[in-house]
């Protein structure tokens, strides 16, 4: 796996960040040959350790699913950076770095005198990736926040649901792993601008504004511009029909037809080579953009028949023959054992002290000349320690030890 054969190679990047954004921007830059050594609080580590899943049910640091997703390819280190002599051995650390991803509220990193400010004294090409809730300015810059309140306060939560039924988030923390893809991509283009300027620069990453690029940008867009406010619409959204998700014999069928040629074949699946009778006779249905706002209950009803006769499968066969952009909606067993997936080799097993393996996301993303390589599982809680600061950092084993002693390590 030679390093000319990796994007980032050579690439040195210290992640100060823990929980999900921080770690899966290091783990998408790692993943693309970046040397990324993630710092976690000594005795405690990282939060994502104390988070499930656990192999086999037994919890436990160095066996959390999530950490392991999160922190493959990087070496571990522990430092206690509120300290004096943790925040000196930090910045000894950042003189040779290239990237600093890190998730400290403004107020606190100046405090401790490692906001950008600082820092670029030490090391004028350090790029810093500073990912927080609200960004590095405005009132609510030093606001706590997760997922569910960035979803919340970012407007995103206000659109999920029912209509009629209270506001939903997004599941599984969406808005903590977007956050981190912009990240990694915002350190990559930094990279891409230090080779002209040869010089760093600040990253400042909201993820309460990540929310607006990723799902609420055309809707922030239409009130802005017409004074439209998007409601919530359940298993629908607002277009030509269908843009919906409808039950079947086995499930669910995810239902999209922006073009009309595509909703003509469709309708011609099901009335056997022709258009049915029931939709080409009625006047409210000409208008697909209007069927889809107001008579969208109307032609769910009228194609129920139909769809709860047929399985998934086999209407996913059928709109695969006819270029109908109709899919199964599955279920993560399902997709675990998807015939697609697994034919691209998109699943990785992973495995670790005393556990059975099992299967992670791979490559996010296939090069033709350059690899995404998954090269060795999520360190155990201060695994380098040793290796960082004996062999990068040249301490003795005796400063090793005493580092060990007062907790600094």
């Amino acid at each position: 796996k030679n390093s000319m054969n990796r994007t980032l190679g050579g690439i040195r990047i210290i992640e100060l960040a823990q929980y999900i954004s921080g770690p899966y921007c290091g783990m998408l830059l790692a993943g693309f040959g970046a040397d990324v050594t993630k710092i976690e609080e000594p005795g405690t580590g990282d939060l994502s350790r104390r988070c499930g899943p656990f192999p086999e049910d037994i919890p436990h640091p160095d066996r959390s699913g999530l950490f392991h997703y999160l922190n493959r390819n990087k070496r571990g280190i522990t430092l206690d950076i509120r300290r004096a002599t943790g925040r000196k051995i930090l910045l000894e650390l950042l003189k040779d770095a290239d990237v600093l991803v890190e998730d400290m509220r403004p107020k606190l990193a100046k405090e401790l005198k490692l906001d950008f400010d600082h820092l670029k004294e030490v090391n004028p090409k350090l790029i810093v990736a500073s990912i927080t809730p609200f960004g590095q300015t405005g009132p609510y810059k030093d606001f706590k926040a997760y997922a569910i309140n960035t979803s919340a306060i970012g407007g995103m939560s206000s659109i999920v649901g029912e209509s009629q039924r209270e506001p939903l988030t997004p599941p599984f923390a969406l808005g903590h792993f977007q956050t981190g893809i912009i990240a990694a991509n915002a350190v990559m283009f930094a990279l891409m601008a230090k080779r002209k300027s040869e010089k760093g620069q600040h990253i400042d990453i909201s993820e309460a504004e990540s929310w607006a690029i990723f799902h609420t940008g055309n809707v922030v867009s239409a009130f802005i511009y017409s004074g439209r406010k998007r409601n919530r619409s359940g298993h629908r959204t607002f277009a030509p029909y269908p843009y919906t998700l409808l039950p079947c014999k086995d499930g669910y069928i995810s239902m999209i037809a922006l073009r009309g040629s595509e909703w003509k074949r469709f309708l011609e699946i099901i009335g056997d080579g022709e258009v049915p009778k029931w939709y080409a006779s009625d006047d409210r249905f000409k208008d697909r953009l209007k069927a889809g706002i107001e008579y969208a209950d109307v032609l769910d009803s009228l194609l129920s028949p139909w769809l709860m006769s047929h399985t998934r499968a086999e209407i996913f066969s059928r709109c695969r023959e006819k270029h109908v952009p109709f899919t199964p909606v599955r279920n993560m067993d399902e997709v675990v054992n998807c015939e697609h997936l697994n034919k691209r080799g998109y699943f990785k097993e992973i495995s670790f002290s005393g556990m059975n393996p099992f299967k992670c996301p791979g490559a996010p993303v296939r090069f033709s000349k350059s690899r995404w390589d998954l090269k060795h599982t999520a360190p155990a809680l201060s695994e380098h320690n040793d290796e960082i600061y004996c062999e990068h950092l040249e301490y003795s084993r005796a400063q090793l030890a005493q580092l060990r002693r007062t907790h600094i390590i």
